[in-house]
């Protein structure tokens, strides 16, 4: 079956069954391999998309039901947010193994777009979902809120 996504602002059509999961869409037909496989079962948070705005688990998401919709990968995600949350990355070198990372990046945007200067619980709660394998979650947190403007212990 042939199936026409938006992705990255551009329209492409993969010839795939309908309940293939975004994620293989992504990576095996188009390319975009930032979107990482991490457990398959929507847990661990590696594999997060944006579908209209909203942070999305690509490994169970099947690719019909984003027929019609914007998805934004790591590849694609633009905006203030994400220059904000790059820039936090890099100065306090939040990776270690640098996997989860394209998945922790989509949904520190989506939470920021949703709440500009969120406190530790708030990041906490938005952030929940996404796994680090090599438990950096103290860099993540004072990441998010030095890319919405925090001063560092502000909230720690």
């Amino acid at each position: 079956m042939s199936v026409t996504i938006e992705i990255n602002g551009e329209a492409r059509e993969v010839d795939v069954a309908e309940d293939t999961p975004l994620l293989w869409v992504l990576r095996d037909h188009l390319g975009l391999t930032g979107t990482k496989y991490g457990c398959g079962v929507a847990q661990c948070g590696a594999c997060t998309v944006h579908v209209d705005g909203v942070p999305r688990r690509a490994c169970v998401t099947p690719v019909a039901s984003v027929s019609g919709k914007s998805v934004v990968t790591i590849e694609g995600v633009e905006g203030p947010e994400a220059d904000a949350v790059r820039s936090a990355w890099v100065e306090l070198a939040v990776p270690q193994c640098g996997y989860c990372q394209s998945g922790q990046i989509m949904s520190a945007v989506a939470l920021l777009r949703s709440r500009p200067t969120p406190s530790d619980e708030d990041i906490d709660r938005g952030m929940a979902g996404n796994i680090c394998r090599c438990a950096t979650y103290v860099r993540i947190r004072r990441a998010i809120g030095r890319a919405a403007g925090r001063s560092e212990g502000d909230e720690e």
